[in-house]
């Protein structure tokens, strides 16, 4: 009797034990089972996204000040002849550029460093197979292994996004002339880098899973980065219909709203017709123009107040396709071995 008690008194811290330590317990606080798994794998990018984010957010809010008191000062309307302007470029012009390329970037970086690795990294190093024989479910660890790391890049990219925007909507008219259409703000504020993020790190973990190598998926991502934004750059014009203005061939103007930007110029007959800026800039020129019936110029633009919709629709492009990428990954592990 006693031996038997005693066995069962030592069996049972050894029973206990090992039930707080299958995959449900493992981990503290928010995060356990699966989620801890993921997060201690790629705890140094996913801790160097939030870190790098809350100091770009402070800086960012340090530079309001020195933007807000210039307003104060100074004023954030343009004047007629253009001195505040040149005021405001060689006052905080380098600072707005160094802010806007660093935000342009974060795409790449997430993308390269946290989407491409993140499977590729499992399959390379063998561990996959090890993850995917234990109790926990393929269905299951796909699913927190991309959860986790969308969900810190949503949030560091949304806080990012939100900060700068605080610190370049007081002095939109101002900033690179008011350009914020190419000169860089379409891309880094409103939705805009979120979805595009979300986009390119869905296409390294895609790429990660097919290479099964880190490097290679690596830099196929950057290649991607490259070629869709020379293909966004085209886009993004087009996620709007330009306003357009008309005024005599040889009158003052074009008069446009503040911070709009200039999309196009045309030459126009009376009726309306349009033909390419550069017609009739030839030696015979007032004979071509009347010959052709020209006598309006055309400009078309697109006013600051599109600005959010064009941002919103692209963003919805990126974030379909972006659902599209993950469809793709969660089929193809479904569909064979990792």
């Amino acid at each position: 009797m006693s031996d038997t008690t005693s066995a069962t008194t030592d069996t049972a811290p050894r029973e206990t034990a090992s039930r707080k330590t299958g995959p449900r317990a493992t981990g503290r606080g928010l995060l356990h089972g699966t989620a801890w798994v993921v997060y201690r794998r790629h705890r140094t990018a996913l801790l160097a996204c939030v870190l790098i984010t809350a100091a770009a957010c402070a800086v960012y809010a340090y530079q309001r000040i020195g933007v807000l008191d210039f307003v104060h000062a100074k004023g954030a309307t343009p004047d007629s002849k253009g001195e505040l302007l040149e005021e405001f470029q060689s006052t905080f012009h380098a600072m707005f550029t160094r802010d806007i390329a660093l935000l342009q970037y974060v795409p790449v970086l997430i993308g390269v460093f946290l989407g491409a690795p993140l499977i590729a990294a499992e399959q390379e190093r063998g561990t996959l197979r090890l993850v995917t024989t234990q109790s926990v479910s393929r269905g299951r660890w796909l699913a927190t292994t991309l959860a986790l790391p969308l969900a810190v890049t949503a949030v560091c990219v949304t806080a990012l996004s939100v900060t700068f925007q605080w610190l370049w909507t007081p002095v939109h008219q101002l900033e690179d002339f008011g350009d914020w259409l190419s000169s860089g703000p379409f891309d880094v504020t409103g939705p805009v880098p979120v979805a595009r993020t979300l986009f390119l790190t869905a296409c390294g973990i895609a790429l990660g899973m097919l290479l099964k190598r880190v490097v290679p998926a690596m830099a196929a991502t950057f290649v991607l980065w490259f070629v869709t934004g020379e293909l966004w750059s085209r886009l993004r014009p087009r996620l709007g219909t330009p306003h357009s203005v008309t005024y005599p061939y040889n009158g003052d103007g074009p008069h446009l709203p503040p911070a709009s930007v200039r999309f196009d110029d045309w030459v126009a007959t009376a009726d309306g017709r349009l033909y390419g800026f550069g017609t009739c800039v030839h030696a015979d020129e007032a004979a071509c123009r009347a010959k052709l019936g020209i006598v309006n110029r055309v400009t078309q633009y697109f006013d600051f107040g599109q600005m959010a919709g064009m941002q919103w629709r692209g963003a919805g492009i990126l974030l379909a396709l972006t659902a599209v990428v993950l469809a793709f990954v969660v089929w193809q592990a479904r569909r064979r071995p990792l």
